[in-house]
């Protein structure tokens, strides 16, 4: 019996010995890394038919639905990392403000509106990506007021728009003023859409624009719509609601995911990096004049001497340049602003402070949520982890 109890002690104390052993290693494995959140949004549904070719008897819906599925059939069956959400996968009837809060509330990375697009005359084809903007050509105006007249078959619409009223140019003046904190992203998306209409579905490249979608104004992540062809166009018509033609749409759009997504994934965080040990206030530097031209680019060869990286806080960007007091500045002063590819960045606090910067970010954070830190050394972009190493390192 004593016997028993020792060899009990003993199988006690090696369970004890390898739950100590390995409890640590546990409790220190970083969580799963968050999937990456997409949101398909196939347009109209129900009594909304959207677009119609009554001498073939298709509806946009029904494109739109086809496309939007097999484009998430093929994410679910090859993303592993990606996480899909439907505003809806049958044809029923989704409110435009609906289709937005189901991507608010799943915190996507991505929303892509599928539809379908129609003139009252003529042959026109091709596909179109738009991004949320100030529709400035009548054309993307008049695609802009079809596509959000759906919210007339909304009861109380007046009221969950704001008195938005889809057919008054008028209301579109608001998107002018609009600061659209994604607007890189979203453009980035929707040319790499377009690439691959052009070059995998060989379809007619009517480009990237801009326009006032509701739909896009109330989402807040990166979003585009998607015109997929005309259906107001026979052939068009028949391509796009064929086996053929929807999943070559539908591919392309994929091809297109998978490249942004990757894209994405390669780049540092916009969070706020790792925390620096707090320091006092410094003495306030000399405020720094305001620039409305991008900055110079950087010489190809990088001078011998490095300097001190700099810190600043990125607030909004634009497809064009911006004036000084411009109403999406918030009243904010010495803005300036550099430029990649075609979109204009602009920011915030100057400082070598790592620290200053980051205390700047949280005082402007209620009125910029979007806004992150971002570095520069000898006036080029830099990781800004690796700024924040490098600062790290000087204080020593």
């Amino acid at each position: 019996m004593q016997s028993v109890k020792k060899m009990r002690k003993k199988i006690l104390y090696i369970i004890v010995f390898l739950v100590g052993l390995f409890l640590p290693a546990t409790i220190l494995a970083e969580p799963p890394a968050k999937k990456f959140v997409v949101v398909i949004d196939a347009g109209h549904g129900a009594h909304d038919a959207g677009a119609v070719n009554r001498r073939l008897k298709i509806k946009e819906k029904d494109i739109n639905l086809k496309t939007a599925l097999k484009l998430g059939e093929m994410i679910e069956k090859n993303c592993p990392d990606v996480k899909v959400v439907y505003t809806r996968k049958k044809d029923v009837f989704v409110e435009l403000h609906r289709r937005a809060q189901i991507a608010n509330n799943a915190k996507a990375d991505l929303f892509i509106s599928i539809h379908t697009n129609s003139v009252a005359k003529g042959t026109v084809r091709g596909a179109e990506t738009y991004t949320l903007g100030m529709a400035r050509a009548e054309e993307n105006l008049a695609v802009a007021k079809r596509e959000n007249e759906v919210i007339l078959l909304e009861s109380n619409y007046q009221t969950t728009y704001k008195g938005f009223n889809p057919n008054s140019s008028e209301s579109y003046i608001i998107f002018e003023f609009m600061q659209d904190a994604n607007m890189s992203q979203s453009v980035s998306f929707a040319k790499k859409v377009q690439s691959q209409f052009r070059n995998n579905s060989k379809r007619i490249d009517k480009g990237v624009k801009q326009a006032g979608f509701l739909v896009l104004r109330e989402t807040s992540m990166p979003s585009v719509l998607i015109e997929l062809g005309f259906i107001s166009t026979d052939d068009e018509a028949q391509y796009l609601i064929s086996e053929k033609g929807s999943s070559s749409m539908a591919q392309s759009i994929y091809r297109a995911f998978v490249s942004y997504k990757n894209g994405r994934s390669n780049e540092h965080s916009p969070a706020t990096p790792a925390v620096v040990e707090p320091e006092p206030e410094p003495e306030p530097e000399p405020s720094q004049p305001e620039v409305e031209k991008p900055a110079t680019p950087a010489p190809a060869t990088a001078p011998a001497t490095q300097e001190a990286p700099v810190f600043k806080i990125q607030i909004l960007t634009s497809d064009r340049p911006l004036k000084n007091g411009d109403a999406r500045f918030k009243g904010l002063k010495n803005i300036e602003n550099y430029k990649e590819g075609n979109i204009y960045k602009y920011t915030y606090a100057a400082s070598t402070n790592y620290n200053e910067v980051l205390r700047k970010k949280k005082e402007i954070t209620s009125k910029f949520k979007d806004c992150f830190i971002i570095a520069f050394r000898n006036g080029v972009k830099m990781d800004v982890n690796e700024a924040i190493r490098l600062y790290k390192t000087n204080k020593k």
